[in-house]
């Protein structure tokens, strides 16, 4: 993440607040009236990190709150996240976004319509999960520069998803085709995890529609049986979350509400 000089924001930023199995942090959107339902995203961080680094990075708070999202900001066990093919596997992670979606819904008025999940590098692996395993909680994902790991599922147990991800072909750190880990874990292929959703949403190999947006090409697939939506956008830089891309995101979310 680039180094931003701090502005004044009046957003609240409160954690961290325990759940059964850990912890995390909320931060409300600036100028909230403190009555109206929010939108509001699960933000898995990177390995290394916690959910106070996202509570506390303006590259995330600004635009989340500006779209007037409630950002929650889980924090992983020893900063890591135990996802399927993960090296550490100390936590029921499944058991855990239930436990922070429980806590988060009897706290703020949430609009139960738009709930979405979202994570950077190991973060965005740990996305994938969620959208595999308990992604009939979210009504969209939209991870970054993390995918699944091996071994790959064969099936996700949650259904169809919307899912937009996002990625550098340039990514060193999580690569499109993923790599070994210590040489026994291994990252796993982004392209090989948008066939089985294809497969999981019902829809065809090719996209509905290719475009340019900036740095970003951008694949969706539209049409898909299940209703549903995919998006894949490819930027030709490393690991990183391209400027603009959560207003993208957020502005995508949105309107898959539309009938």
């Amino acid at each position: 993440f680039a180094l931003l000089i701090p502005i004044p924001v009046h957003a609240e930023q409160s954690g961290p607040i325990q759940v059964p199995g850990g912890e995390y942090h909320a931060v409300t959107p600036p100028n909230w009236n403190r009555t109206s339902p929010l939108p509001v995203v699960i933000f898995f961080h990177g390995y290394g990190q916690t959910g106070e680094v996202v509570a506390t990075n303006e590259r995330l708070t600004r635009p989340f709150g500006a779209n007037g999202v409630l950002l929650i900001a889980p924090t992983g066990l020893n900063k890591s996240w135990g996802h399927v093919g993960s090296p550490r596997r100390m936590r029921d992670e499944n058991a855990f976004i239930d436990a922070v979606l429980a806590d988060v819904t009897a706290h703020f008025p949430i609009d139960e319509t738009r709930i979405w999940a979202s994570g950077f590098s190991q973060g965005g692996s740990m996305a994938w999960d969620a959208a595999c395993y308990r992604g009939d909680r979210f009504d969209a994902i939209f991870p970054v520069a993390g995918a699944f790991w091996r071994p790959h599922p064969s099936t996700c147990t949650s259904g169809p998803v919307n899912l937009f991800h996002t990625h550098g072909t340039g990514d060193t750190v999580v690569p499109m085709t993923g790599r070994p880990i210590r040489e026994v874990f291994h990252q796993g292929d982004v392209q090989k995890g948008m066939a089985l959703w294809r497969e999981m949403d019902g829809c065809k190999d090719q996209p509905d529609r290719v475009e340019t947006i900036d740095d970003l090409r951008c694949e969706t697939w539209n049409t898909c049986s299940s209703g549903k939506e995919l998006k894949l956008c490819l930027h030709p830089g490393g690991h990183m979350i391209p400027d603009g891309l959560i207003d993208m995101a957020v502005t995508w979310a949105n309107e898959l509400r539309r009938p």
